[in-house]
């Protein structure tokens, strides 16, 4: 995660000390949803360091409706919120309402908040639209001094725009989500890895490709990393992934140099 200049970092945590309170007695009131924007509003400005007058917009129309807030940076529409009463759950349909917003303006970030929870969501252009939450928090059990948490506010921050971090940390996120890792333990390359290091544990025991890869799809991944969309999708991107050469020093039996009982292979022939 790219490090903030040390003024954002210092505004994030003046910030959540600031509004704390503000969202804590909010939350007691139970505002309602305007005053709930008008409280959201001043924490895109005050904690994420947003222009409250060029950069946030109010009610921006939208093929005939509106969404509650737009964030511009430099005249281009960065990222899309949407506001709900502070006291209201954040339910499931909210976000589809979100994300047909950024879809119909090609926005690829939006924002679901009421001032206290916000979830910031990745809008992938495909056939139908998908969604991925990437990015959720909950201001009120954040600490100022807590540097996790400060880095966690950071990302939604001005500043990290301009270093693409929300997109880096996407990126992170899916090279290590279980899908991912699950689909390069049943790749051949790391296959054959530990198809070596089982021989050099068993020299005796004789053990394929095929064994490693149903034993572990029998004990070890988890059927629900294996199946389904999102595993297929790591699957892909894998075969996509261009091929390196392993830096892990061979076997001798893997360099065509075995004879005896502990090679799959017999004596060279002469």
């Amino acid at each position: 995660m790219a490090t903030l200049p040390k003024k954002a970092t210092e505004r994030l945590g003046a910030g959540l000390r600031r509004f704390q309170p503000i969202l804590s007695a909010a939350k007691a009131r139970d505002v309602n949803e305007s005053d709930t924007v008008v409280i959201v509003t001043d924490i895109l400005a005050g904690v994420f360091g947003y222009d409250k007058y060029s950069e946030i917009t109010s009610e921006h129309a939208i093929r005939g409706t509106f969404c509650d807030l737009a964030v511009k940076l430099e005249g281009v529409l960065t990222f899309l919120v949407e506001v709900k009463a502070v006291g209201l759950d954040l339910k499931e349909h909210f976000v589809k309402q979100a994300v047909d917003y950024a879809a119909n303006q090609g926005v690829e970030w939006v924002v679901l908040t009421n001032g206290v929870l916000w979830r910031v969501h990745h809008v992938a252009f495909t056939k139908p639209i998908e969604t991925e939450l990437v990015v959720a928090f909950d201001l009120l059990s954040m600490g100022p001094r807590n540097q996790e948490d400060i880095e966690l506010l950071g990302l939604l921050a001005r500043e990290s725009w301009q270093k693409a971090c929300l997109g880096d940390y996407r990126s992170q996120r899916l090279a290590l989500s279980r899908f991912t890792l699950g689909a390069l333990l049943l790749s051949e390359p790391v296959l054959d890895v530990l198809r070596r290091e089982l021989r050099r544990l068993s020299p005796d025991v004789r053990i394929t490709r095929d064994d490693i890869r149903a034993a572990l799809e029998t004990d070890v991944v988890k059927r629900e990393v294996l199946d389904g969309e999102k595993a297929e999708l790591a699957r892909r991107q894998i075969n996509k992934a261009p091929r390196r050469a392993l830096k892990a020093t061979k076997a001798p039996s893997e360099e065509g140099t075995v004879s005896g009982p502990q090679g799959d292979a017999g004596p060279p022939a002469a």
